[in-house]
């Protein structure tokens, strides 16, 4: 196609709306322009074309022979148009949300929360991927992730979900008739960590837990850990959002808690790829967030 033998779209929008209405006002107040400007547009395409498209009729117009072909092919392709960007967003719409997740939010925060989600949202899929991988939000398939962190991910939208204080938690079992007044006092005590989590080993040391004296387990994946500790095989340290349920359960006990600015539970995701149904599935996640 030759776009250079075609008019501006501008002038033929401003005459195909102008044809249907055979009004000059009511076309520019649809095209949320003057009325001077459409007039424009409809004086330079009859320039353009050598002969007239509309003629006054009274206080209104009414169209040429010339002017009532264009506007039957105007108004042709304008609603082809329109139905292939409705077609797009349909599929857009009616395809899952692609959420990446790691494994322990998914097993611990969000898959016992989600019933509920699905249950007030039955028309939004979604799809949940658990893993420890970096995604490429902005070239990849994910509408959004969640990530546990500072919330400093550059290019991305960011909110934070939950806050990020830690949690030393053991099985009753494993603590019965002992006394553990300090961090310190954990040394003797078997302990199982994640081996890919290193931030979580940092600030343990921080606190000033020798752990490279200690006996210290590492296990793949955080759900492995947990159930461990849940057997009552070791102290671990947790996000407190992940545990919430098994401390109110009492089938773990709080040791100490350890707070660490800005870390968290974050949403992630591409500003460009935003959606109605997005901002719904956020907005549930921050109030689960605020219920637990």
């Amino acid at each position: 196609m030759d776009w250079r033998s075609i008019p501006s779209l501008a002038a033929l929008r401003a005459f195909e709306a102008t044809a249907r209405h055979l009004n000059f006002s009511k076309a520019a107040r649809e095209l949320n322009v003057t009325h001077a400007a459409i007039a424009q547009h409809v004086r330079a395409l009859e320039s353009e074309f050598s002969e007239p498209l509309v003629t006054r009729q009274g206080r209104g117009l009414a169209l040429t022979p010339s002017g009532h072909a264009l506007s039957i092919r105007l108004q042709s392709g304008f609603e082809e148009i329109a139905a292939g960007v409705d077609d797009l967003r349909r599929l857009h719409d009616d395809r899952p949300l692609n959420i990446s997740v790691t494994p322990a939010f998914a097993s611990n925060w969000l898959m016992p929360r989600i019933g509920s989600f699905w249950r007030a949202h039955p028309d939004i899929a979604l799809n949940i991927n658990p893993s420890v991988e970096l995604v490429d939000l902005t070239h990849g398939p994910f509408d959004l992730a969640i990530r546990y962190g500072e919330g400093n991910w550059a290019g991305a939208e960011v909110d934070m979900l939950t806050d990020g204080g830690f949690c030393v938690v053991a099985h009753p079992d494993l603590l019965e008739n002992l006394s553990i007044q300090t961090l310190k006092d954990t040394e003797h005590l078997p302990w199982l960590l994640e081996d890919s989590m290193m931030e979580r080993r940092a600030i343990l040391e921080n606190e000033g837990l020798p752990l490279d004296k200690m006996d210290v387990t590492l296990m793949s994946t955080s759900s492995i850990v947990l159930s461990g500790v849940l057997a009552g095989l070791g102290v671990t340290v947790q996000p407190k959002s992940l545990i919430e349920r098994e401390l109110k359960s009492g089938q773990l006990t709080l040791l100490f808690e350890l707070e660490t600015e800005k870390l968290g539970y974050y949403l992630v995701w591409p500003a460009a790829r935003d959606s109605a149904r997005l901002r719904v599935l956020r907005k549930w996640l921050k109030q689960g967030a605020k219920s637990a």
